[in-house]
């Protein structure tokens, strides 16, 4: 059974910073692409940022310049640096990992990032 644990979240004040890790285990093979999203309160989950197989990356435009995707194929796990951070970034992320030929999307169960203005 696959399982994804998001850590790293927590409450900082504005022009803080954190660093979300995402970790898989169990059968996952052949990561096409893993990436962040997140959901405020009231709000539809978005997407913050992705990152392919082959290292290409995509980011939101209210978090590019200050987040950072990366990622390591071969621990199947992903990191988002967070710097200046805003409260408006104040939301639960999520991590998604998709995989596989039929490129299904696994999900975590959250973390919530707060930020204090």
């Amino acid at each position: 059974q696959v399982q994804l644990v998001e850590s790293g979240g927590g409450l900082v004040q504005a022009g803080g910073s954190l660093n979300l890790s995402c970790t898989t285990s169990g059968s996952i093979f052949s990561i096409n692409a893993m990436g962040w999203h997140r959901q405020a309160p009231g709000n539809q989950r978005e997407l913050v940022a992705v990152i392919t197989r082959g290292g290409s990356t995509t980011y939101a435009i209210s978090v590019k310049g200050r987040f950072t995707i990366s990622g390591d194929n071969a621990k199947k796990t992903v990191y988002l640096q967070m710097n200046s951070l805003r409260p408006e970034d104040s939301a639960v992320y999520y991590c998604r990992v998709n995989a596989g030929y039929y490129s299904r999307d696994y999900w975590g169960k959250g973390t919530l990032v707060t930020v204090s203005s």
